[in-house]
């Protein structure tokens, strides 16, 4: 069995220890620092050392079982009984601690702002962490929730204590969810200065020593997800520093780009919008002018009593409203030099979709649409028109 000193002191990431086991690639000791995978928290990693090797630990795991610790090695171990020292990757576990941190604390808030919204799951694996809530928050309410913690952790020095106790006391802790352990189950609880708990969890995890060393806790976003639980996603400790210190940075080259301040960012970029909203309504509009222009200075034949105009486009934009200018009781085709291709139909006895269908069997490519108006891509755009000529032809031809 090995001894976790990480929940004696979780700042201590050096130690000394004595290797009690070795597999293939893998060693137990005594005692570790190493905090192994589980209860949505990464396993550390960091370096092994002994007289005359050292070697990286890439992962560490528990043995449910025996209750061993395994540290996986970068190259050979030692051998049992070999005295080695071992030192935690101190960036990891210190992110990994504000993320646990700061997911208890976040999940407090959001608790106090509505008891409904109770965490049915975690995910503390990478910088964007995640809550899946019951209750249904709404944006307002994960702003609620932020601001709250936001103000207790900025006016109140929450530390942290841990403790383990049996099942049956439970009940003289204000438990924000049940355990999900029997027996002896291990509490995490940040206390203010009065003693007064602000969360109480039954957590396996590790954990900054003061509340303050997780912020900022910052909401990135929620979303609905399975089961009708609602996603929050955050960030919490120097990775939600880091990107808000690497969002107002964007924010403000992109303002310097727009010649205002940040403050007045929001505005501008609502202004654009509608600028470009009304550009593209004024766009479509002369899109549609265009089309109808051309097709009207198409020259109008007939096939077999059937008006037809045949277009070749530059622009495969303009493809859709062309085919949509066309005349009532006329048949128009169009095609462009890349291979776009499509049919407009006044006609109703000349479904639009059927006949590109069957052109396209000669020249190859795909497409379909409605009986008015359909598009495709055709393999051969220089024999598409004189396809669609010889199919109007053959459907009018007589059976023979």
């Amino acid at each position: 069995m090995t001894r976790p000193l990480y929940y004696d002191d979780p700042t201590q990431l050096s130690f000394a220890a004595t290797v009690t086991a070795v597999e293939a690639g893998r060693v137990a000791l005594d005692a570790t620092a190493f905090y192994p995978e589980g209860g949505g928290q990464n396993a550390d990693t960091g370096r092994l050392r002994w007289e005359g090797g050292e070697a990286r630990v890439t992962d560490t795991q528990k043995d449910k079982a025996g209750g061993s610790i395994w540290h996986m090695l970068e190259g050979s171990p030692p051998p049992v009984g070999t005295p080695v020292t071992g030192e935690v990757d101190a960036a990891r576990r210190w992110r990994q601690m504000a993320r646990h941190s700061g997911e208890h604390l976040l999940a407090q808030a959001f608790f106090r702002v509505n008891p409904a919204f109770r965490v049915a799951a975690v995910g503390m694996r990478g910088p964007d962490c995640t809550l899946d809530l019951e209750g249904f928050p709404t944006e307002a309410d994960a702003r609620a929730a932020e601001e709250l913690l936001r103000e207790t952790l900025g006016r109140h020095d929450l530390t942290l204590e841990t403790r383990v106790v049996p099942e049956a006391e439970l009940p003289n802790y204000p438990l924000r969810r049940p355990p999900q352990v029997r027996g002896q189950v291990r509490l995490v609880i940040f206390r203010d200065g009065a003693g007064v708990p602000f969360d109480v969890s039954a957590c396996g995890g590790v954990h900054v020593p003061r509340a303050g060393m997780a912020a900022p806790v910052v909401v990135l976003r929620t979303e609905r997800i399975r089961s009708g639980l609602t996603r929050v996603v955050f960030r919490a400790g120097e990775e939600a520093a880091e990107f808000l210190a690497a969002t107002y940075r964007d924010a403000r080259a992109l303002a310097q780009g727009f010649s205002v301040g940040v403050p007045e960012l929001p505005a501008r970029v609502t202004a654009l919008g509608h600028e470009r909203d009304a550009l593209k309504a004024e766009a479509a509009a002369l899109r549609t002018r265009l089309a109808a222009a051309l097709v009207t200075a198409a020259p109008a034949g007939e096939i077999a009593g059937v008006p037809l105009r045949t277009l070749t486009l530059d622009d495969p934009a303009i493809l859709p409203d062309v085919l949509a200018a066309t005349p009532p009781g006329e048949v128009c085709a169009a095609v462009t030099l890349g291979g776009r291709c499509g049919v407009g139909s006044g006609r109703a006895e000349v479904p639009a979709g059927a006949l590109l269908t069957e052109v396209l069997k000669v020249t190859g490519g795909r497409g379909g649409g409605r009986p008015d108006l359909a598009q495709g891509q055709t393999a051969e755009p220089s024999a598409f028109l004189s396809a669609v000529r010889a199919q109007l032809g053959a459907r009018a031809a007589p059976s023979p």
